[in-house]
């Protein structure tokens, strides 16, 4: 074989080396890719179409606890911080559903800085072979919501003990004193007050009950200001005249509140009544109505004992009182500015007070003003033409 010929087979065997030498590498290559792909789980279309749109928190989670997916509510949770799971409860149940494929159900508690807690429950399951799926449903209002009510029921069984236990005692001492006209006539008097105070008590729970969702009225109707606050001054007068108290009515007349009329009329008369309570012998109360459009202010100033800066915030609270030794002697329930509050925010309005300790004190529920309805003309009719002939 001369030269030549073996130079061109040796650069042919060259190149048939050289080309399956790139074949093998691209081969390679796609074997790697592929291997890769397998390794890496995709989160399945569907699914990351629904947590896309999910107001609830998810997390989805492979099996090296990097978070593939998560919707929008998880990041505002901090349940997830990048591509990990922040809460280490969280993280632990969800190895332990991707250990054995149970899936798991419970509540946990998240502790947040300069905020009360997080109360939340959780429902872990497997997605397929190595994905979990979370699912965390924030509880924090339930419970809060669930934990007044009871405070709620704690406090009035505690309040009802007061006049029932009285009354049961008072019965009893008519009773022994069947022979002392005097002492069952003193005895007496103080079941009405001690039934009295239970009625009013009973009443302002009921009213509370209705109140407390805070949730607008359906139907709102023009109420006048000038007869609510005429039916609240009223209902009060035998207390306020008891202790020489002088109710003033002042401010602007023939204003009109869009709302409930009896929820206006009890809201007014809580605050008359609690001005009342509160003052002093031979003081005045003044209620006065002013037009802040597109609201009417009611304002009601005493000049009673006051309320410390400390507590104001808390007047509104149920059951709360300012000084709770004098509820006794005044006769108060500690409901009557709670019920203020929720009628206030029911008709979309609110309730504001000022007072200096010892000076008296100024509550002002604001409430939306009736749109005034335009006057319809009414119809003339034209007399008839008279069909008699002059007598002339």
């Amino acid at each position: 074989m001369d030269p030549t010929t073996q130079a061109l087979l040796a650069a042919l065997l060259g190149a048939v080396v050289a080309a399956a030498a790139v074949l093998a590498w691209h081969v390679s290559d796609r074997q790697q890719h592929a291997t890769r792909v397998i390794e890496e789980p995709a989160v399945p279309a569907p699914v990351a179409a629904v947590l896309s749109v999910l107001r609830s928190s998810a997390v989805i989670v492979d099996d090296s606890d990097v978070v593939l997916k998560a919707s929008a509510p998880a990041y505002a949770m901090g349940l997830v911080r990048g591509t990990s799971l922040v809460t280490p409860e969280l993280a632990a149940l969800v190895g332990d559903v991707r250990r054995d494929g149970q899936i798991r159900e419970t509540e946990l508690v998240m502790p947040r800085e300069q905020a009360p807690s997080r109360h939340v429950t959780v429902r872990v399951a497997p997605l397929g072979s190595r994905l979990v799926l979370a699912l965390v449903e924030d509880r924090t209002r339930e419970r809060r919501v669930e934990a007044v009510r009871r405070d709620f029921v704690a406090n009035v069984s505690h309040e009802l003990k007061t006049p029932v236990g009285a009354i049961m005692l008072l019965a009893d001492a008519v009773r022994e004193a069947a022979e002392d006209p005097e002492a069952v006539r003193r005895f007496s008097d103080r079941m009405v007050v001690e039934s009295e105070r239970l009625t009013v008590l009973v009443q302002q729970v009921i009213e509370l009950s209705r109140l407390q969702g805070d949730e607008p009225l359906e139907s709102p109707i023009p109420v006048a200001v000038d007869e609510a606050i005429g039916l609240a001054v009223d209902t009060i007068a035998i207390d306020a005249a008891a202790k020489g108290i002088s109710v003033v009515v002042g401010g602007e007349q023939g204003l009109k509140v869009a709302g409930n009329e009896e929820q206006v009329t009890m809201a007014v008369a809580n605050l008359v009544a609690n001005a009342v309570h509160y003052s002093g012998r031979d003081s005045t109360v003044l209620v006065t109505t002013r037009v802040e459009d597109p609201y009417v202010a009611i304002s009601v100033v005493d000049q009673g004992i006051g309320i410390p800066q400390v507590e104001i915030d808390r007047i509104f609270e149920r059951f709360y009182r300012v000084d709770p030794a004098r509820h006794r002697s005044t006769g108060g329930t500690g409901l009557g500015l709670s019920i203020v509050k929720h009628v206030a925010a029911s008709h979309g309005g609110e309730v504001k007070v000022w007072s200096v300790e010892g000076q008296g004190s100024t509550f002002t529920l604001t409430l939306p003003r009736a749109e005034p309805r335009p006057e319809t003309p009414e119809p003339t009719h034209e007399a008839p033409a008279s069909t008699q002939e002059d007598p002339a």
